[in-house]
């Protein structure tokens, strides 16, 4: 089973397009901020979205593989939508809920004198930043899969 999962182009196209946009995103943090931390890595948001850089991965290696006219290459295309969408909307309200929490919690935190932690803002991805994922998702499928 090990041998099989090591084997399995679509699992490795995927898995690279992932590594090759958070690295990408770990290297340009580290350049803006000057100093190299390992949860770099886990962050959200950010350029280039390693969701839609996974998922694109995924499905053009799905699709190089058994087709594009198949029904593998459906269910791996429409994960990659609803991926993709949740990273641009879902995750870009949830945002600005956050700017909006961040509000109150500085007016609580001035009133009460206490430290209450805001919470992460940036969550969702631009257009730009999942452009750049499916992309690198794209060539990491082709120079898997060949």
């Amino acid at each position: 089973m090990i041998q099989e999962l090591l084997l399995n182009k679509a699992l490795a196209a995927g898995l690279l397009g992932w590594f090759v946009a958070q690295t990408t995103k770990a290297i340009v943090l580290t350049i803006k901020q000057k100093k190299f931390r390992f949860d770099l890595y886990s962050l959200p948001g950010g350029f280039p979205s390693s969701h839609s850089a996974t998922v694109a991965g995924l499905a053009t290696a799905v699709g190089l593989i058994s087709g594009f006219d198949s029904v593998p290459f459906a269910i791996a295309a429409i994960l990659a939508f609803f991926m993709i969408y949740d990273a641009k909307v879902i995750r870009g309200a949830a945002g600005k809920q956050a700017q909006s929490l961040n509000i109150l919690i500085e007016m609580y935190n001035e009133e009460e004198g206490e430290e209450m932690n805001k919470l992460r803002e940036r969550l969702g991805h631009s257009m730009v930043e999942i452009a750049g994922g499916v992309v690198i998702g794209i060539l990491s499928a082709v120079l898997i899969v060949g």
